[in-house]
């Protein structure tokens, strides 16, 4: 049926009559069958700057979904690529690709994501070493994956890590000792959050964002 209403030059985008099924479309192309315009939904990326007690969840439990703070259409598409816990703020990735959002949260694809750290104690600067060799958590076998730990202040660290362990960066630093007291994302990969997105607030991703994904 579709084809054949591009056959019959049925189709338009942006006023464009389209003859092509592999023409690309984006949110904003405006789409017409028949002089009347039809909504298209292809795949969708998607940053949200996550508040505080909201969860990563595609339904409301103890805390509200971040998808929540989204008026979207088919929202019930989407999910999202990689947890982080209800105290957590920051980047958070929302999509209806499975294979890209598999990218972001496979072990395999090393794709690090860095972190905002305000600790309870002060830091040494020897365990910049400690984190750079892998860190053995409790109640796991072998130790994390090397992780940059950048000192800012004696309370504040910038940590980076390509794995996505349950509470892994709060039990990196109970493992030395110390209690990660705020935590916030700011970077997937190469996708850095947006600083004009106040907390809650979502846009979404550039072509380029999405494509340094791979």
């Amino acid at each position: 049926m579709a084809k054949k209403a591009l056959h019959r030059s049925d189709v338009t985008c942006d006023g464009i009559v389209i003859k092509d099924s592999g023409f690309q479309v984006t949110e904003n192309t405006v789409v017409c069958l028949d002089g009347q315009v039809i909504s298209v939904v292809g795949e969708r990326y998607i940053m949200l700057n996550k508040p505080v007690d909201t969860i990563c969840s595609t339904i409301d439990e103890v805390y509200p979904s971040v998808l929540s703070l989204m008026d979207i259409e088919k929202i019930d598409t989407l999910h999202i690529a990689g947890r982080l816990d209800a105290d957590t703020t920051g980047l958070v990735l929302i999509t209806s690709d499975g294979q890209w959002s598999h990218k972001i949260t496979s072990p395999k694809k090393d794709c690090g994501k860095r972190y905002l750290v305000e600790l309870a104690d002060p830091i040494s600067e020897d365990l910049v070493a400690v984190f750079a060799s892998g860190i053995e958590l409790r109640n796991e076998d072998g130790l994390t994956k090397p992780a940059i730990l950048e000192l800012l202040s004696p309370q504040q660290v910038r940590l980076t890590i390509s794995e996505g362990k349950y509470h892994q960066v709060k039990r990196m630093f109970a493992a030395v000792g110390n209690k990660v007291v705020n935590l916030h994302r700011e970077c997937v990969g190469q996708i850095e959050l947006d600083p004009e997105l106040v907390p809650g607030d979502w846009r979404y991703l550039t072509q380029e964002e999405v494509d340094s994904i791979s």
